[in-house]
């Protein structure tokens, strides 16, 4: 016995970004427009797809379950690690601030006519993250378009499989080097980048270096940002292109915890500390062309580290809510299902039940 269900051929996003399962609208006054489409289909089939699709329940539900046992650990890291890069940022500053009346040449200070720029991209190796990538990618594309109407040369560095497969699609883009990244950042990853950008802004292949990547701020928001990484900024904080600083001022943490059998989240808030100003009375037992040659390589590989693990945490919230919103509709959407599937077994009970009938009143009129 087949019968129809009538099911929206487009869903709403708002509330899921990035569906597995289609949206069921609900059969009203208006599902017989030709907004919505029939779809023929018998018992057997409507109970085999309610099978599939707890199946797949059970996968996005483990997904999200390992997706939030992650982040909670790369939360911490980038949370632990925004300290020390910040600090590491504002005693550059304030040392070469000290060395701005003296002839010292500083190679990762200089500030030349920009004529060629490096722009490193953090994305993804792994999908099924929602709309992660595709705004990363829109950002760093964007900003390659404003480049090149100033008339400047682009150089790319790709890190990510996600982000690698985009660019070598176009190949109006010049990449240097594609690089694939982890689940969770080591310094030893990071170095591999600074050696890379070092090399190219010290030999004057490019003449500035820039870093695009996914910004942390809460499980439901990360937003892509822009940071300039060379030269060193002359405000003594991690700024993007337009000067405007991008470090992390109440962002939101959370905690993993259980309420009833169910996993919950306690939520809390990170404030930034006030800066302290260095001593002008300040004297260094080294010479400072020799602290700061010291130290500038540690800057490229914890401000690349960091952008590492901020896009790593980013990457993960977005798993978990986009696995958690595919949960949502495959629940709904089995719901929907069972429903139908339940109309149609006791409709062909009847039927059957209405013939049984018929055939005994034929039989005792016959006689």
């Amino acid at each position: 016995m087949a019968f129809s269900i009538w099911v929206s051929p487009k869903p709403s996003f708002l509330q899921n970004p990035n569906p597995l399962f289609p949206q069921i609208s609900r059969q009203t006054r208006h599902s017989q427009s030709s907004r919505t489409l029939s779809i023929q289909c018998g018992l057997r089939e409507l109970r085999e797809r309610i099978d599939s699709i707890k199946s797949t329940q059970k996968i996005t539900e483990a997904m999200k379950l390992v997706a939030a046992a992650r982040v909670r650990r790369v939360q911490d890291a980038v949370i632990n690690g925004r300290p020390f890069s910040e600090t590491l940022v504002e005693v550059l500053y304030d040392i070469n601030e000290q060395l701005q009346g003296e002839d010292i040449d500083i190679p990762l200070t200089n500030v030349r006519a920009v004529k060629r720029v490096a722009i490193v991209v953090i994305s993804s190796d792994r999908g099924l993250c929602g709309g992660f990538n595709n705004a990363l990618t829109k950002k760093a594309q964007t900003r390659i378009g404003e480049l090149k109407k100033l008339g400047l040369e682009v150089v790319l560095i790709s890190v990510g499989k996600k982000g690698n497969s985009y660019f070598m699609r176009r190949p109006e883009i010049k990449v240097d080097r594609l690089m694939e990244g982890g689940t969770f950042p080591t310094a030893k990853e990071a170095q591999v980048i600074a050696d890379d950008v070092f090399s190219l802004f010290v030999s004057e292949e490019v003449d500035k270096v820039e870093l695009v990547y996914t910004k942390f701020v809460s499980l439901v928001k990360s937003e892509p940002v822009i940071q300039t990484l060379l030269p060193l900024s002359p405000r003594g904080e991690v700024v993007d292109v337009n000067g405007n600083c991008v470090d992390a001022i109440g962002d939101e943490m959370f905690r993993l915890t259980s309420k009833e059998g169910k996993l919950t989240m306690e939520r809390g808030s990170v404030k930034k500390k006030e800066r302290k100003e260095m001593s002008p009375l300040m004297e260094f037992e080294q010479d400072p062309v020799q602290i700061l040659d010291a130290m500038m390589p540690l800057y490229l590989n914890s401000q690349i580290l960091r952008a590492l693990q901020e896009s790593a945490a980013s990457e993960l919230a977005a798993r978990m809510n986009a696995m958690s919103n595919a949960t949502d509709n495959a629940d709904e959407l089995k719901k929907t299902l069972s429903r139908s599937y339940n109309r149609a077994r006791q409709a062909k009970i009847t039927g059957e039940l209405l013939e049984i009938v018929a055939g005994a009143e034929a039989l005792r009129e016959s006689e």
